[in-house]
């Protein structure tokens, strides 16, 4: 069966700014130290870098990281130096990537995320000495997992009616 192709309207930047607020917010769930809680901050960064580079870029990725940084009380700038290569690449990659069903883009973005997650560990390991164990790693598999989901939530305000209807405004 043929996918509907949709054509998208502009997106606002109030929603853009709202759904990195909630995945924010989703972050302060108190999930503990549970092996395999997708970082949702991070989901959103990587869909918005790659389908709005213009709007959500480094600076974004790079303030979000100082965020999280203070509120998982982490060494300041440890998440923000993970989130701007994040973006970087998501960016570098965004032009490929659209081309490609939500499934498919699914395991061009996992990459992605287990780098962030690599450098995260890393620096937890040069700073601490310690590493966080091989299921932290999970993490990026299920946050790749998600992006499917991720997709159809945060393209679904732009989406337009495939039959125009004219008794809809839009």
């Amino acid at each position: 069966m043929n996918q509907p192709h949709y054509i998208l309207l502009p997106v606002s930047t109030v929603f853009i700014f709202t759904s990195l607020l909630v995945t924010f917010l989703l972050n302060f769930l108190p999930w503990g130290t549970m092996a395999g809680v997708p970082d949702f901050v991070a989901l959103t960064l990587v869909f918005w870098s790659i389908h709005q580079p213009r709007k959500v870029g480094i600076g974004v990725a790079f303030f979000m990281g100082l965020l999280m940084d203070v509120h998982t009380a982490s060494l300041l700038g440890e998440n923000a130096l993970a989130y701007t290569l994040l973006s970087y690449f998501a960016i570098t990659i965004h032009r490929r990537v659209l081309w490609f069903t939500p499934m498919t883009q699914a395991l061009h973005v996992f990459p992605l995320f287990l780098v962030t997650q690599i450098i995260q560990a890393s620096i937890q390991l040069l700073v601490n000495g310690k590493f966080p164990g091989w299921l932290f790693f999970i993490e990026s598999i299920v946050t790749a997992a998600l992006w499917p989901l991720a997709t159809w939530v945060l393209l679904a305000p732009q989406r337009r009616a495939i039959d125009r209807d004219d008794t809809r405004p839009i």
